[in-house]
């Protein structure tokens, strides 16, 4: 009997059209001898749609006509299983109801990436794909982040963290950063990816800019120095926080300071060519000695067992080139196009990847069975309660 996975994409972010196309090529690249998989759109408000058309790259050019032919469903556990139930129920006749497997959510950016979403599957008690709830967390939120990859030995840029409180006196924000950082700076959200909102700035003027803009996007903003003579080099990791392997090492290239959403998804979806970060320009392998490319994979794994991740992950790296220094610069813990163009020159294809993460999925999923979390008392049974409000036990 196949394995049932839904293909989960789209979602309440930034990163929404991304998240389709990376959702659509990992459906459309799965075992179907082994697999059988439901595509899932999420829309902007977090509603669940299933249908022919779903998993149809084309059907995206006008999503109220894909809609108008497709059926909301709502995911439940009805004790049996996890199941896409469509909703609302229709009046005559039978409703849509599929039972499920292993939830896939190939989902980018905040609140369906960064733990939210996880959590919300954990709950329901269905195996799911990818980092869990405080990876995924912790892998969103840059500046937690850097202090657990510290406490771990691993190299990263210090950074200052401004919230909106510090946005109301925004001068003297500035003065800060002018003070404890200077220029070049780069200014980024705390919690986005997709280079969304992530700007450098070289004087007071355009420090502005950056910080306006990045406040667009999250209420918590982080400056750090901007390295002005930067290389950056990418890795993905396969594995858990037991054991995990490294892929190819990739040097994307960039039209300004940083690899802007541009280079990473508009400019390549012109012509129609939405094949998202997997036609990003880009020198695979990166042109670096072998012994910076061991150093950079062994550190990419460190970094991912640190963070506790699951699945796939790529983990950005940055490289002073006057000094040689490396540093971390972010993971993102469900990446564009789950990062297959780097598995495939080390000889994993596509849907080996895809299989793999399912079988890591698992592989928790089984783990997570063998814990205690309930025991086989019930305090109220025996608690006297006294009849006072507030009483304790």
């Amino acid at each position: 009997m196949k394995t049932k996975v839904a293909m989960i994409f789209g979602g309440k972010s930034v990163e929404h059209e991304v998240s389709v196309i990376s959702g659509i090529q990992a459906f459309l690249s799965m075992d179907t001898e082994k697999y059988d998989v439901i595509p899932v759109y999420m829309t902007k408000q977090n509603e669940m749609y299933v249908g022919d058309a779903i998993g149809e790259m084309d059907s995206y050019k006008d999503i109220p006509a894909l809609l108008k032919k497709s059926r909301r469903v709502i995911m439940t556990n009805d004790g049996e299983g996890v199941k896409l139930v469509e909703y609302p129920a229709k009046k005559f006749g039978k409703s849509y109801e599929e039972t499920i497997d292993v939830a896939f959510p190939v989902v980018h950016g905040t609140n369906v990436e960064d733990g939210a979403f996880q959590g919300y599957l954990k709950t329901l008690g269905i195996p799911f794909v990818g980092c869990d709830v405080t990876s995924s967390a912790v892998g969103m939120d840059k500046f937690i982040q850097k202090a657990v990859l510290k406490e771990a030995g691993v190299p990263v840029l210090d950074a200052k963290l401004y919230t909106l409180s510090d946005y109301e006196k925004v001068d003297a924000l500035l003065d800060d950063v002018e003070k404890n950082i200077g220029y070049p700076v780069i200014i980024k959200p705390v919690n986005l990816g997709s280079s969304v909102g992530i700007s450098v700035a070289h004087d007071r003027h355009e420090l502005e800019s950056s910080v306006d803009d990045a406040f667009l996007y999250a209420t918590r903003v982080l400056a750090e120095h901007a390295i002005t003579n930067l290389r950056e080099i990418n890795c993905s990791v396969l594995g858990d926080e037991n054991e995990a392997m490294a892929s190819e090492c990739e040097e994307p290239m960039h039209t300004k300071d940083i690899l802007s959403y541009e280079d990473k998804y508009v400019s390549n979806a012109k012509g129609g060519n939405a094949k998202g970060m997997a036609s990003v320009a880009r020198k695979i392998p990166a042109e670096i000695s072998p012994e910076k490319r061991e150093e950079i994979r062994e550190l990419a794994v460190k970094s991912f067992k640190a963070l506790g991740c699951n699945g796939v992950s790529r983990i950005d790296f940055m490289i002073d080139e006057d000094n040689g220094a490396l540093y971390f610069n972010e993971i993102n813990t469900i990446p564009g196009s789950l990062a297959f163009y780097l598995w495939e020159p080390v000889g994993i294809p596509y849907k080996e990847l895809l299989d793999r993460m399912i079988d890591l999925s698992l592989k928790r999923d089984r783990q997570q069975k063998n814990l205690t979390f309930t025991f086989d008392t019930n305090i109220l049974n025996t608690a006297s309660f006294g009849g006072a409000k507030g009483g304790k036990l």
